[in-house]
């Protein structure tokens, strides 16, 4: 009698042990990326990124890097740059920020510049938004105020510059998006200030 209750004991034991591992797998977590960076420059063969957080872990968590100042030869030079980002819980944001900025002798110039990202889950629903803050813009000696995303502005010499560009997507379980708050771009120059991107994937 003994050794029939304990097989009887035995078989439900090793049916909850084998189905263990499968609902252990059928767990899925947030997942999370991002990056940011004051200030990234390509011109003459030559590429640089600075104040960059290198990209976010998929399991998330906190990266931030600044810079004092930075001089280009004349192809940028600006203050105070520091940039962030981060994901945990329900959202991942990123934010880069410079100071004093001059690009190409002046030809841009701006007092502060600044880009902010985030992206979010609610539910298994993700949604992600997104924003530059432009002090003192100037380009080709005249003011720049820009309120919508992705203003593009012609200057002298092949430059074009874009403002508050914007890069965005989100559909189902996964959102991301891009801001880098000035992009400038010309024969072999490639300029982006204040860059931030955030995406997540919800469970």
């Amino acid at each position: 009698m003994n050794v029939k209750k304990r097989s009887r004991i035995a078989i439900p034991l090793m049916t909850i042990l084998a189905l263990g591992p499968v609902v252990a797998f059928a767990q899925t977590a947030t997942t999370y990326s991002g990056e940011a960076a004051a200030l990234k420059a390509s011109a003459l063969g030559i590429n640089v990124a600075l104040a960059d957080t290198g990209a976010l872990p998929a399991g998330g968590g906190n990266l931030n890097t600044s810079l004092a100042s930075v001089n280009l030869l004349g192809l940028a030079s600006a203050d105070a740059l520091r940039s962030t980002t981060s994901g945990s819980g329900t959202s991942s944001q990123s934010q880069s920020s410079i100071a004093n900025l001059s690009l190409l002798g002046g030809l841009v110039a701006a007092d502060v510049v600044k880009s902010n990202s985030s992206a979010a889950c609610s539910g298994a629903t993700a949604s992600a938004t997104g924003n530059s803050e432009l002090v003192g813009l100037v380009a080709a000696g005249q003011p720049i105020v820009a309120s919508n995303p992705n203003l593009a502005i012609s200057l002298p010499g092949g430059i074009s510059l874009t403002v508050n560009e914007q890069t965005s997507s989100s559909g189902g379980n996964a959102g991301s998006m891009t801001v880098n708050a000035l992009h400038v771009k010309g024969p072999g120059i490639d300029i982006v200030v204040a860059s931030a991107h955030s995406d997540i994937t919800c469970p």
